[in-house]
C-alpha cells in the first residue's frame, strides 16, 4: 500500500476486532454492501471470518477516497485502516472509523443479489455462492464437524491412514463403480476405503481413513452425491456391540462440538437448536426384523429380506426423536465381507445409524469376516475376481482377529445438523447426477 505507515499496522481478521477496541488496525476483505448518507459512507466488510461495519468520512479520508468509495460494487475487494469502536448498535457490537481506504478492484455487478434465484442458477453459480451468508454458514459447521471426527479418533488412539483413491477391485459392488484407465490396466476410483484400513488395524489396532468416495449411483435424490467425504474407522479385536458403541459417541461428541462451537451458524440456518441439544445419547437400538415389524404395522408392504428406502427410513426415524441403531440385516444384502450373526446365520453381524427428521442413513457398518475359508467362499459365491482380492484374503493368514468398523457420510451428517432439504449444499462443489460444473 501506498500510504505511509499503514504496512506497520496490524492486519486482524474481523472474527478477533473485539480484541482491539481503542487501536487503529487494518481488515482486508470485500464488500457485501455500501450505502451513503452525505458526507458518510457505510460498507459491510466481509473477510471470510466474520462481517464488520466500516464508516468512512470524507472529512477524515478526504475527497479522493470517499469518491472511490462511492464507486464500490457488491464484492469489490479493498483493505481499510481504521480505529475500532464499540457499538452495541452494529452486527457484532463494534465498528471501525476508517483513516485510510484502498480499492483493488471494483468487482463487476455481482450475478447473485437479494431475490429469488432458482436452483439450477445457483449451481451454475456455485463458485460466487459460497459468499453468501447462509453457504458460509452452513461449510463453517461442515468444518466443525469434519474438526470434531478427528478430534475424536486422534484423543482415543486411533492412527489416521491415507487410502488409494484409485483401487483394482470394487468394495460395495461392481454396479456403483467409475471406472478409469490406469496406464494399462482397469482401475476403479474408491467407493470406500475400509477394505485397505483393514490391513491398517491389523498393524496399528485402530485406525481411521478419512476421504473422498466414489458411487456411481444413478440416484437423483435429495441424499445422493457422486462424491462424498467418508470417515472410515476400523478396529482390531472388535466386534458389532463395539463399534455400535463407538459410532453413539462419535455422532453424540460432533454434534456437542457443533453446539458450541457454531450456534451463530446455525442461527443463520435457523436451525432448531433446541431439538438438537435434545438428540443425545443413549440412542435407540433396534434389530432389522423388529424395524420391518414397525414397517409393517404403519402398513407399509415389506417383508424380511428387503431392504429400507429413502421412505421406509424416514418412517422409522420418526419414531425416535434422536439418531437410531439398527442392526442385524439379512446376510444375503449385505456385502461379501459381512460376518454372520454365529446364532443365526442367515442375519449379518451389521447396522446403521439413521438420523432423525428424515434425513436417513448417515452411518454404515459392522463386523467382517475373519475366518481364511469363509471369507474365501464369500469371494466365489459373489462371482467377484479371486486375484484382485488376494491381498485382502491374505489378512486372514497371518494373525486374524475379529474386527469391525465403520463408514459416516460428512454430507449427510452436515444436511442432518444444517436441517437442508438437499446434500447439495453440504460440499463446496457437489458432482451430482449429470452436474459436473463448475
Amino acid at each position: 500500500m501506498s500510504h505511509e505507515g499503514t504496512y506497520e499496522m496490524r492486519v486482524v481478521s474481523i472474527d478477533k476486532v473485539s480484541e482491539y477496541e481503542g487501536i487503529e488496525i487494518v481488515i482486508k476483505g470485500w464488500v457485501r454492501h455500501r450505502r451513503s448518507s452525505g458526507k458518510l459512507g457505510f460498507i459491510t466488510v466481509r473477510d471470510g471470518s466474520g462481517d464488520l461495519q466500516v464508516i468512512v468520512s470524507k472529512g477524515v479520508v478526504g475527497d479522493e477516497q470517499f469518491a472511490a468509495c462511492g464507486r464500490l460494487t457488491q464484492e469489490s475487494s479493498l483493505i481499510v485502516q481504521g480505529m475500532v469502536r464499540k457499538d452495541d448498535r452494529a452486527p457484532g457490537g463494534y465498528e471501525l472509523d476508517v483513516s485510510y481506504l484502498e480499492v483493488i478492484q471494483i468487482a463487476e455487478p455481482f450475478p447473485i443479489q437479494p431475490k429469488e434465484h432458482g436452483v439450477g442458477f445457483l449451481m451454475e453459480h456455485r463458485h460466487l455462492w459460497l459468499r453468501s451468508n447462509r453457504q458460509h454458514a452452513i461449510l463453517k459447521i461442515r468444518h466443525q464437524i469434519i474438526r470434531a471426527c478427528r478430534n475424536f479418533f486422534d484423543d482415543r488412539g486411533f492412527t489416521l491412514i491415507d487410502t488409494p483413491i484409485f483401487t483394482p477391485n470394487a468394495c460395495e459392488g461392481t454396479t456403483t463403480l467409475f471406472q478409469t484407465q490406469y496406464f494399462d490396466q482397469i482401475a476403479y476410483l474408491a467407493q470406500s476405503g475400509q477394505l485397505y484400513g483393514e490391513a491398517a488395524a491389523a498393524a496399528f489396532g485402530k485406525i481411521y481413513c478419512f476421504g473422498p468416495t466414489f458411487r456411481a449411483e444413478k440416484s437423483k435424490t435429495r441424499r445422493h452425491l457422486m462424491e462424498f467425504w467418508m470417515v472410515e474407522p476400523e478396529v482390531a479385536f472388535a466386534e458389532l456391540t463395539d463399534v455400535m458403541q463407538l459410532a453413539e459417541d462419535l455422532v453424540a461428541a460432533v454434534l456437542r462440538e457443533v453446539l458450541i462451537h457454531r450456534k451463530p451458524e446455525l442461527q443463520v440456518l435457523e436451525r432448531d437448536i433446541d431439538r438438537l441439544e435434545a438428540m443425545m445419547p443413549p440412542f435407540p437400538r433396534i434389530t432389522y426384523e423388529e424395524a420391518v415389524e414397525t414397517l409393517q404395522h404403519k402398513g407399509i408392504a415389506i417383508q424380511f429380506g428387503d431392504d429400507f428406502g429413502g421412505d421406509d427410513e424416514t418412517i422409522l426415524a420418526n419414531e425416535f426423536d434422536r439418531p437410531v441403531i439398527i442392526h442385524r440385516y439379512p446376510a444375503a444384502a449385505k456385502a461379501f465381507y459381512m460376518a454372520k450373526d454365529p446364532e443365526r446365520p442367515e442375519l449379518a453381524l451389521c447396522m446403521d445409524m439413521l438420523a432423525p427428521e428424515g434425513y436417513g442413513e448417515i452411518i454404515g457398518g459392522g463386523q467382517r469376516i475373519h475366518q481364511l475359508e469363509v471369507l474365501s467362499d464369500q469371494i466365489r459365491a459373489h462371482g467377484l475376481p479371486e486375484e484382485a482380492f488376494k491381498w485382502y484374503v491374505d489378512l486372514r493368514r497371518y494373525g486374524t482377529v475379529p474386527h469391525a468398523g465403520f463408514g459416516m457420510g460428512i454430507e449427510r451428517v452436515v444436511s442432518w445438523i444444517c436441517g437442508l432439504d438437499h446434500v447439495r449444499e453440504t460440499i463446496p462443489f457437489p458432482r451430482m447426477l449429470y452436474t459436473l460444473y463448475p
